[in-house]
């Protein structure tokens, strides 16, 4: 390979990694970080829980004193493995990386002083860090929480979106919360949950449970198939034609949910086809686009003709 060759495949090289993993690891570190120090600093101190698997993890630790943190990654793993088998192993390993960081820093957190006494503070504040981190979290492909995965399974076989389940899984959670600690830690909770979810949006760039998106590309059925063998979701096709090059193109269209964006994102970035992708908030979702059933074999096809995603 001639000298300059080499280069350009090693910078090309060393920008995929950095694209992929260096700078995606940094921020998933400083969100694990910031979402520590919230918990430690600001809701723990006061009995002010989260929701999810960290807010169970929470009450079990009130009530036994056992480490948060060895807590929170025992019960999320069966919701690891489930979402390694949706979302492949890039997830599974920077979920990985994300609890252990979390794990590390409460405990690291766990002895400081906290912050403020005044609750208001407490809940305001540390819901908005708390939102900060596991927005930057999620973000960049990871997870500190696996509510959301399980939510995505069941949503298949119910009438229900994934956001509807995950506040019914954290209704629950805040009502025990409310029978054992009291009902104003279980408001206070409540009013916490509301706060770092609207955070979390804001941090993702608005990005909500649903998101639709449109990829114009000379290879639809490859990049079709690519979707549906590794999210499961299926896409309508659409054709195009371009203004300048006159030709035609093929537009295909699904809707996929919040966390299974940055899979997406690299089936089109490992696709070694020219493709433009768009990704857009769904504000509603009517149907049952979302909710798959395996279909015969000799109706199995990738791209359905009158139903998106």
């Amino acid at each position: 390979m001639p000298q300059k060759g080499k280069r350009q495949h090693q910078q090309i090289t060393f920008a995929y990694i950095f694209k992929q993993w260096i700078a995606p690891l940094f921020f998933i570190t400083v969100g694990a970080v910031v979402a520590a120090f919230a918990l430690e600093e600001f809701l723990v101190p006061f009995t002010i829980l989260d929701g999810g698997v960290v807010g169970i993890s929470m009450i079990i630790s009130q009530l036994s004193d056992a480490p948060l943190g060895i807590l929170t990654i025992a019960l999320n793993i069966p919701f690891m493995i489930l979402g390694y088998k949706r979302l492949g192993i890039r997830f599974l390993i920077k979920a990985i990386y994300a609890m252990a960081v979390f794990s590390s820093f409460l405990g690291i957190f766990e002895d400081m002083p906290a912050v403020t006494e005044q609750e208001i503070l407490v809940v305001v504040f540390g819901g908005v860090l708390l939102g900060v981190g596991v927005g930057l979290i999620l973000r960049h492909g990871g997870c500190l929480d696996g509510t959301e995965i399980v939510a995505m399974f069941l949503s298949k076989n119910t009438e229900f979106s994934v956001g509807q389940i995950v506040l019914f899984f954290n209704i629950i959670i805040y009502s025990v919360a409310g029978f054992l600690f009291g009902p104003d830690r279980a408001l206070y909770s409540l009013l916490t949950y509301f706060i770092t979810s609207k955070i979390i949006d804001i941090v993702e760039n608005g990005m909500e449970q649903g998101k639709s998106v449109m990829i114009i590309t000379d290879h639809g059925q490859e990049i079709a198939d690519a979707i549906y063998t590794q999210l499961g979701r299926t896409c309508t096709k659409m054709e195009g034609r371009g203004m300048v090059s006159s030709g035609t193109k093929t537009v295909l269209y699904c809707v996929i949910t919040r966390v299974e964006v940055p899979a997406i994102k690299k089936i089109i970035n490992d696709a070694d086809v020219s493709a433009f992708m768009t990704i857009s908030d769904v504000s509603e979702i009517v149907g049952n686009h979302i909710k798959k059933k395996k279909a015969p074999a000799h109706k199995q096809e990738v791209i359905k003709k009158g139903r998106p995603g």
